[in-house]
């Protein structure tokens, strides 16, 4: 039979883990900004844009690079691979699980700053940028859908969205998640602005160098014991 303490901290972590995907979004905004307004239009966080670009490219559109963007793709499936090793390794224990993963992409992360900011005119850096990113958004991506919490895939809105308006009282529903869904809907745009800000105004390097931080300090809110 389960005691109150065991549920109040059972309840605890789940709290936790909703701050930290939701934190993540905002991560994701942040990166998906930096990328698409100073990578050449690529995507390095949602990779259904990459997909529409290669298509746009393929019929002859213009102002998209092929190359930057079959790149942010493999790396990102590169990323996507070693996620699914951690998490059998280490999927036996969430707390150390979701450590490691969220560490890795702040390392990853970082150094895509630690590019941007020592060599922002550099032939190399857009590619750097871009493998670096893409590679640890495909880690993350792996670990968030197995860990599946419900409505924070950390990276897209579509389903989110569409739970949201559905299951809303106006669509029939209960609005028992409206909360959740309406806080992730509202982080990626809110970590987009910041990014988008930032890079405008003060290059790659910085909203980069911020949401790595964001992410190591979300590593440590994850494994953090009761």
């Amino acid at each position: 039979m389960t005691t109150e303490p065991q549920a109040d901290n059972r309840r605890a972590r789940g709290l936790r883990l909703v701050t930290v995907l939701l934190g993540l979004t905002v991560v994701s905004g942040m990166i998906d900004a930096v990328s698409f307004l100073g990578l050449n239009h690529v995507f390095t966080a949602n990779m259904t844009g990459n997909v529409l670009v290669l298509a746009f490219a393929a019929a002859g559109a213009v102002y998209f690079s092929v190359p930057h963007t079959v790149t942010s793709l493999v790396c990102f499936l590169a990323g996507a691979v070693i996620g699914g090793r951690v998490a059998v390794r280490y999927g036996g224990a969430r707390r150390t699980w979701v450590r490691v993963t969220l560490a890795v992409e702040a390392v990853l992360v970082g150094g895509a700053a630690a590019v941007a900011l020592a060599a922002p005119d550099a032939d190399g850096t857009l590619y750097a940028v871009i493998a670096l990113t893409a590679f640890a958004m495909g880690l993350r991506n792996t670990t968030v859908v197995k860990l599946g919490v419900p409505d924070l895939t950390t990276t897209v809105l579509t389903r989110t969205l569409a739970s949201l308006a559905a299951d809303s009282r106006a669509g029939g529903g209960t609005g028992r998640r409206t909360p959740r869904r309406a806080a992730a809907v509202l982080a990626m745009p809110a970590g987009a602005v910041l990014g988008a800000w930032l890079v405008i105004h003060h290059g790659l390097g910085p909203p980069l160098l911020i949401a790595a931080g964001v992410t190591g300090l979300l590593a440590l809110v994850a494994s953090e014991r009761e």
